[in-house]
């Protein structure tokens, strides 16, 4: 509880014993005795200042600065017309209930806060930079990329890096939500934000600390309340006309049936402030945003970081998800999972050949190849290298004339060789002229990423779809054991575009549709998408940035429990308005009728705000 809130329970706690022995006095007759109404007033006017004091300068305040119809209003004022018709108990009373109904309220806000402020606790104060065989701990705005920091066992991790010295565990679950630890060894990479486990480590920072991890991960939690559902927009543009109309209703209420049926001007005021009270419009007003809140808080819990409730509220309505494949659905990690060699040559001198002959290529392929050779390459061994265009390499290894890469390549040099349709990359190698073998690499699927589809469609999401650039035998292999509804294949980053623009394009209005990718062309495709879902352990920078939801850790599994707790967030949202609205509609129309008092008006403020906080508290217990 903070200072603040443990001085409003001290008011409400002194101001509930004064008004008990008040109320006991009253009952007993004892307050009779008092000399005029005068000492009487002054008598209750000291719980009612004690417990209302700040919600009349609140009220006064904003009168003054030309905001006048909000809920300081409509308390001031009914609690006024209360002690003008001398129903001091009542004025308290009001006043005492409201204020626990703040107090309640604001407990509720910062429990809910509570889980994404624990995500604001990940900016490092400090990096230790080693200068003359001494540490000495600078602001992490001051050091410059290539510097080489030294992190010690239970620091946070400062800067976004490679680890150049030591090996240790990080925990990462402030960023991902993910509990085990992962090792970190020297080439491994590292992102700020993370906690350093029990060993010391030498990092080599990659990025300034302004487009690091952390500090791209703050600034989305800090912008996520600007961006409000329809929902929360409808509320906050009713709350702005309901105010003035009951409160010109009050007036009204408290003016015509006097003069028109004359007299009894205490009992219509005195009406005219119950519908005042019942009509404040807090549970409205604070239950529906921190129903979202709570939904962002609870996704924020399991790694999700959602950028605002408008996206919180599309998720829910999410009937399609388009995948990108690699990096996605796939590790992106290509290994060597066949080599089938020709008569004549054994299975390592096929890897040998085709080893050498990518052995200045950068490209994944070739690194799988030369991984699975094993072997250290003497690349003086190499000569005449060169890339043929879309077709694959041609250079000499020891003298030897070889070529490596795709079926056009193999029928370009008119070279006979055997057509494998084998899932994944195939390059064929020939040496000589004459067809050597065959090399399969392929990408292998994501764990969990079969069990992420079926979550989706356990959720109720009609279609998963994939997008790839891969070969049509790859992703057919792909779309078949994860499951998917439909895919395509061969695509360029523009393709990607227009298949989304036509999955857009076949749904119903209230439909929407949400795409997942990690790479840096995703980003034209995450933007276009009404959610745009991005990888952001390893996803590129640009498509964190153009996504809507990021996925701390690229388990895609979380999806669906994103679904789900959208879902159960506008459910809750939608059951405080109906809620809220009916109970309200219902006092108000008995308390017009004088069949309403002020103890069921409190009720009609203060007890439906506080349920509807509680309901709304509910979006944190999601699992």
């Amino acid at each position: 509880m903070t200072k603040k809130q443990k001085r409003m329970l001290t008011r409400i706690i002194m101001t509930f014993v004064l008004f008990a022995v008040l109320m006991v006095c009253e009952h007993t007759g004892r307050l009779e005795s008092v000399p005029s109404q005068v000492v009487l007033f002054a008598i209750y006017l000291i719980p009612y200042l004690i417990i209302g004091y700040d919600i009349i300068y609140k009220a006064a305040r904003n009168i003054s600065h030309g905001q006048i119809f909000d809920e300081n209003f409509l308390m001031m004022v009914a609690t006024f017309g209360a002690l003008g018709v001398k129903e001091y108990s009542e004025a308290v009373a009001v006043m005492l209930f409201y204020q626990v109904g703040e107090l309640f309220q604001s407990y509720a806000v910062g429990k809910s806060r509570q889980s994404i402020s624990d995500m604001m606790d990940i900016c490092p104060e400090y990096a230790n930079v080693e200068e003359e065989g001494k540490l000495l701990q600078v602001d992490p705005d001051d050091v410059e990329i290539g510097t080489v920091i030294v992190i010690k066992p239970g620091e946070r991790i400062p800067l976004d890096g490679v680890v150049v010295e030591g090996e240790s565990m990080i925990d990462t679950a402030a960023l991902t939500g993910e509990s085990v630890p992962r090792k970190a060894k020297t080439g491994d990479e590292v992102i700020s934000g993370c906690v350093n486990g029990s060993g010391t480590l030498k990092v080599q920072t990659t990025k300034d600390f302004d487009d690091s991890t952390v500090a791209k991960i703050l600034e989305l939690v800090e912008n996520a309340s600007s961006k409000k559902a329809k929902v929360e927009n409808f509320i906050t543009r009713f709350a702005k006309y309901y105010t003035p109309v009951v409160t010109v209703g009050a007036v009204l209420l408290a003016v015509l049936p006097p003069l028109i049926l004359g007299g009894g001007w205490g009992e219509w005021i005195q009406r005219a402030c119950i519908f005042l009270v019942i009509s404040c419009p807090c549970a409205l007003v604070i239950s529906v945003p921190l129903g979202f809140f709570g939904g962002i808080g609870a996704a924020s819990k399991i790694g999700v970081l959602v950028k605002g409730s408008n996206y919180l509220e599309a998720v829910a309505e999410m009937s399609t998800i388009v995948f990108d494949k690699t990096g996605t659905l796939t590790k992106g990690e290509f290994k060597v999972t066949e080599v089938l060699p020709e008569s004549g040559m054994s299975r390592e001198e096929l890897l040998e050949i085709a080893a050498y002959g990518e052995g200045y290529s950068n490209h994944p392929i070739a690194n799988s190849i030369r991984e699975a050779y094993a072997v250290a390459l003497s690349m003086e061994r190499v000569t005449d290298a060169e890339e043929v265009a879309g077709h694959g390499i041609h250079c000499l290894v020891d003298g030897r004339e070889v070529y490596l890469g795709n079926a056009k390549l193999m029928a370009a040099k008119n070279i006979s060789y055997t057509e494998n349709n084998s899932v994944g990359t195939v390059v064929y190698v020939a040496c000589d002229g004459k067809f050597a073998g065959t090399i399969v690499i392929s990408d292998r699927i994501k764990v969990g990423a079969k069990e992420a589809i079926s979550d989706m469609k356990k959720v109720g999401v009609k279609k998963c779809v994939m997008l790839t650039g891969d070969r049509e035998e790859a992703a057919a292999a792909v779309a078949e054991e994860l499951g998917l509804d439909e895919y395509h294949a061969e695509l360029l980053p523009a393709d990607k575009v227009t298949q989304v623009e036509r999955l857009l394009n076949a749904q119903a209005e209230k439909e929407r549709l949400a795409f997942v990718g990690d790479g840096i062309n995703d980003a034209p495709v995450l933007t276009r998408a009404d959610i745009g879902i991005a990888m952001g352990s390893m996803g590129s920078d640009a498509a964190i940035e153009a996504a809507d939801v990021v996925l701390m850790d690229d388990d895609v599994r979380k999806i669906a429990a994103v679904v789900r707790i959208s879902r159960k967030t506008l459910r809750i949202v939608k059951q405080n308005i109906v809620f809220a609205l009916g109970i309200k509609a219902l006092v108000l129309i008995l308390g017009a009728f004088g069949m309403a008092n002020m103890w069921e008006a409190v009720f009609a403020d203060v007890g439906v705000s506080v349920i509807a906080i509680l309901n709304s508290m509910r979006t944190l217990k999601e699992k």
